[in-house]
């Protein structure tokens, strides 16, 4: 049964009692990617649409962003994605996604040691 008074339900929600909020993850994502900078506001301002002010506020902490801006957000950056992702307990995706982005990389270079095999078997 909620109490008649107040604007809040009673409690908090986990990751507030453990230091941790959304608030917060989002703009350490942002600043550790962008850093603190005009440039950075204008670089969040074009991938998400939002307006110069609502950014500032995104990575002073004040606010988050809202879900469409969050998605936009997760499209251009590694670092918010994965600050959500450990948010949301879900470090398992990250080592995923870290694993795939790994195995690209060996084929690439794979491919590049059989080209230079092949043309040195090639001149001799």
């Amino acid at each position: 049964m909620f109490p008649k008074k107040g604007k809040s339900f009673p409690g908090s929600p986990r990751t507030a009692r453990q230091g941790i909020n959304y608030v917060s993850v989002i703009a350490a994502g942002l600043r550790k990617e962008l850093g603190d900078t005009h440039r950075a506001v204008k670089t969040v301002m074009r991938w998400t649409g939002a307006n110069e002010r609502t950014v500032k506020n995104w990575l002073a902490g004040r606010y988050g962003p809202n879900g469409e801006h969050l998605i936009r957000l997760f499209r251009h950056s590694d670092e918010v994605l994965d600050a959500f992702l450990r948010l949301a307990g879900r470090e398992q995706a990250i080592a995923t996604k870290k694993l795939v982005i790994a195995r690209a990389a060996l084929v690439e270079v794979l491919a590049q040691i059989d080209l230079i095999m092949g043309e040195r078997s090639r001149t001799r």
